[in-house]
């Protein structure tokens, strides 16, 4: 594996002090819309108004409730009165936004991203990247054929306990490196059932349903639970899944896999939801190296000290970065022994009290400001690239087999069926396009 250069590590740490000459807008001030007014948007918002020279200058979300509420709470954090708009498309006729910052339900996600780069915006995005393959590749199109600042909502790479990790495991510290493990933990409990009724009063439900299909609403999807029903989400492996696939492929420097195999089910319960709270996958590589997925949605016991995160194994040893409850430290275990090497420590130049989400979201202000996307720790290819994972193996899952997958091309080889799950019919007007 070519090892990353200590400069690629440390660029993001040096960037305030330059970054801000190469910003055009007025003042230095960066006015930014928040498009989804729920948990994550929330963190969204505390981010972003702790980030001098940031203004909120809008707030989006179908559902009225929430869009006064995360209102209110800005008004107390900042004094700030943003203008609440429940329709996307108007916040991005407002020339004077600069950037947007996208927190929607998953089937948002691309078309979200693709109309704010066709308005000249620049756009921080959550993971997954987007609900299906075609649409996560249309919104590095639209990216590149605007020249706008993209960042995906990937914070492990802002790590600075994590990127250290990452820089010694291409150095060699484990040796050849011949799998990567993912575990995602996680009790998710049954969502019962819910029968259909009209939308709520304050609740725009076309605007909610945006690209998915026409259906009617029940209390399962509004909020959360959206997670769990094909149309919206992807299940926990396209839930939290990114997020680890990402730091896998990272430390094994992998493009897109060659093959794809899943199974699972939905354990424990019945209920209404319809993806599985329990999966294994298997992402293999021409050169022998797989990635090894599990998703466990029941009680269990953890790995190697750890819920959620990766385990990589190498020739000499293995390294483990559990994501949550270390914030991102590694443990090393060399030449067989089960008393791990000392602590490998942060990246040089990293500030721990600025979390990696806070460094995360500071890193996209700091390219916009520079103009620069080769600035940013997960530029939208990148998290195109990660985001594909889980829907490559929803694919495989769904359809019960196997799958061969052609990188160059774009397809699977040979199944027509599969490739068609690369894409979906689209509700006009919420229609992403063949040409961005």
């Amino acid at each position: 594996m070519e090892p990353i250069g200590r400069r690629e590590f440390l660029k993001g740490s040096a960037l305030a002090a330059s970054a801000a000459s190469g910003w055009a807008g007025a003042n230095d001030r960066i006015r930014l819309a928040l498009i989804g007014a729920g948990g994550r948007g929330g963190d969204h918002m505390k981010l972003a108004s702790a980030i001098e020279g940031v203004e909120i200058a809008a707030i989006c979300d179908p559902d009225e409730t929430r869009m006064a509420k995360m209102a209110s709470a800005l008004a107390g954090r900042t004094g700030g009165k943003p203008a609440l708009q429940a329709d996307l498309r108007r916040v991005l006729e407002d020339k004077n936004i600069d950037a947007v910052s996208i927190a929607t339900c998953n089937h948002w996600h691309a078309l979200a991203a693709i109309w704010a780069c066709q308005a000249g915006k620049h756009v921080y995005v959550e993971k997954p990247l987007s609900h299906n393959f075609f649409e996560g590749r249309q919104v590095v199109a639209a990216a590149r054929k605007y020249n706008r600042i993209v960042q995906g909502g990937t914070q492990s790479r802002s790590n600075g306990y994590v990127r250290k990790a990452i820089q010694a495991l291409r150095e060699g510290v484990i040796g050849d490196v011949y799998m990567a493990r993912v575990i995602h933990y996680e009790p998710r409990p049954s969502i019962g059932f819910k029968n259909p009724e009209p939308p709520p009063s304050w609740l725009h439900w076309d605007l909610w349903l945006g690209p998915a299909p026409d259906q009617p609403y029940h209390g399962n999807l509004v909020h959360y639970n959206w997670h769990w029903f094909w149309d919206f989400g992807g299940g926990e492996l396209a839930n939290n899944g990114p997020h680890m696939l990402d730091l896998a492929r990272w430390g094994l420097n992998k493009g897109l896999p060659e093959k794809v195999h899943a199974i699972g089910g939905r354990y424990g319960y019945q209920d209404q939801a319809q993806t599985p709270n329990t999966m294994t996958l298997t992402y293999a590589f021409a050169d022998g190296v797989n990635i090894v997925t599990e998703i466990r949605g029941r009680f269990t016991n953890p790995e190697a000290d750890a819920d959620t995160g990766v385990i990589f194994y190498g020739s000499k040893g293995y390294l483990a970065i559990e994501r949550d409850r270390t914030h991102g430290r590694s443990k090393l275990f060399l030449n067989g022994s089960k008393t791990p090497e000392p602590d490998l420590g942060a990246i040089e130049g990293w500030d721990p009290k600025e979390n990696d989400q806070a460094a995360h979201y500071r890193n996209f202000i700091d390219a916009v400001r520079a103009n620069n996307r080769g600035l940013l720790r997960a530029e939208v290819h990148e998290t195109h690239l990660s985001t594909a994972y889980p829907l490559l193996g929803n694919i495989a899952y769904r359809l019960g087999r196997g799958l061969r997958f052609d990188a160059k091309t774009e397809r699977f080889a040979g199944d027509a069926e599969a490739d068609r799950m690369l894409t979906r019919r689209f509700r006009a007007p919420f229609t992403v396009p063949e040409k961005v």
